[in-house]
Formats: structure tokens, C-alpha cells, sequence
């Protein structure tokens, strides 16, 4: 659907034509837009209540920022993760208002800041180790217009410095945990909440950790029944879920 179709649509609305409701049916299907290299879905939060995102890891610098621009003059938020200090240095120069999070290795542009959830999304991490992932999915839950409150370096090898937070993971509405090594953190935290918990493995431990796979059996075996679990090192993934949940 291009402008022309667009501007009909709006009229039918404006003339009594077609009612709201249709109308927000037909501007679903609106197409993407063909960049050569990257098909851009600007319409993504019309149909799902989620922007298109960049995932820059795997794309050039050069692509990143073409695709960063664009989505920027379409008005909206926007957020490129797995991203590197290159891939910001070639943002910048098209798009000077970016801001880079070195440790979630996130691009942002706030331009329709809203506040979009209902409560708290809690982001608990293990141990220092384990933020790159919590930060990715600090970063991503603010951009998809939540409260978010960062509870770092509560590991179950120290549980008195998780057991002080109570009160913040017990106010939570929904959680992220994130945990590598044996992923016990999870199970640990659903134990203590009435709230739905996402565990997401993280790839940091020692051999016999296998990347991040030992936690992320270790959380699908878990006995909390609250806790439901992402892929390995997917903060991003856990903190579009959580926004959903959060809308409800």
C-alpha cells in the first residue's frame, strides 16, 4: 500500500466509509521496504506490538547504518543489537542522536519515548559475568516502553545477596534471570515469586558448561513451575516476551 492508498484509506475513515477497525485490518498487510540488501517490516508494531529491530551481528558497518537511517526517518524507536563500536561509528555519522551501550552492545534512538507496561520488569543476573546478556535485555524492555529495574550479581553461590532483594524481585511483574555456569538462578528466584519468570542461559562457565548448554538444561529441567526458558545468551528474545506480558 503505497501513500496514494494511504491517504484513500484515511478518507474512508474521515467520510464514514470504513470503520476504524477495517481499516487497521487493510494498513496491516502494508508492505516492507526494499533496501537491496535488507527488506524493512516498518509496519512490525501495526501487527505484532513489536518494532522491526536490527540484528547487526553478521552485517557490515555499512549495512547496519543504511538500515539504521531509514528505519530513524520512519519516525518510530529504534534498536540494533549484537552490534560493534564500528557498526555505532557508521550509525553516527548518519544518525548523530544514536547512542551506543557498550556492554548490552546495543545502538538506540529514542523518539517516541512511551510507557507502554503495566508494572516492573525485573532483570536479575547472576554475576558480573552474566551482564552483557541482562543489559541487552535492560536495554531492549526500555525501548519497548517498559519500567525495568537491573538486580546484578545475585549468584546462588552467595543466596544472602539474592535474598536481600526480595522485595524488589516480589514487586516484579514479570522477571528475566539470567545465568550461566549450572543455571540454578532461575529455579531459585520462581521459588520466591508469583510472578512469571523468563530464564535465559548465558554462555559463561568452564568447559563442562558446553557454551551455555548445561544452563539451559539445567533451566528447562527446572522444578519451579514459573519459570519458562529462552535460547542461549537471548536477552533480547526474553525481553520482547516480557514486554508482552508486561502489556497485558
Amino acid at each position: 500500500m503505497d501513500r496514494p492508498q494511504i491517504e484513500a484509506l484515511l478518507n474512508e475513515v474521515r467520510d464514514g466509509r470504513t470503520n476504524v477497525d477495517d481499516a487497521m485490518d487493510r494498513l496491516r498487510d502494508l508492505p516492507f521496504e526494499d533496501l537491496g540488501f535488507a527488506k524493512l517490516d516498518h509496519h512490525r508494531a501495526l501487527r505484532t506490538g513489536m518494532p522491526e529491530v536490527i540484528f547487526a551481528a553478521g552485517k557490515t558497518s555499512a549495512q547496519v547504518a543504511a538500515i539504521f537511517a531509514r528505519m530513524a526517518q520512519a519516525g518510530g524507536n529504534v534498536l540494533a543489537t549484537r552490534a560493534s563500536r564500528e557498526s555505532y561509528d557508521a550509525v553516527l555519522a548518519v544518525e548523530p542522536r544514536a547512542i551506543y551501550h557498550e556492554t548490552a552492545r546495543t545502538i538506540t534512538l529514542t523518539q517516541a519515548a512511551a510507557n507502554l507496561g503495566k508494572g516492573t520488569i525485573g532483570v536479575v543476573c547472576a554475576g558480573t559475568s552474566d551482564l552483557p546478556v541482562a543489559e541487552e535485555a535492560v536495554v531492549t524492555a526500555r525501548m519497548m516502553g517498559n519500567t525495568v529495574e537491573l538486580i546484578a550479581d545475585v549468584g546462588v553461590a552467595g543466596i544472602h545477596r539474592l535474598l536481600a532483594q526480595r522485595t524488589s524481585l516480589q514487586s516484579a511483574r514479570v522477571l528475566i534471570v539470567c545465568a550461566g555456569m549450572e543455571g540454578a538462578l532461575p529455579t531459585v528466584v520462581g521459588g520466591l515469586v508469583n510472578a512469571p519468570v523468563l530464564a535465559v542461559p548465558t554462555s559463561v562457565g568452564y568447559g563442562a558448561s558446553f557454551g551455555g548448554l548445561a544452563a539451559l538444561l539445567g533451566m528447562l529441567n527446572t522444578c519451579s513451575p514459573n519459570v519458562s526458558v529462552v535460547n542461549i545468551d537471548n536477552g533480547f528474545g526474553a525481553a520482547c516476551i516480557a514486554t508482552l506480558i508486561n502489556r497485558l
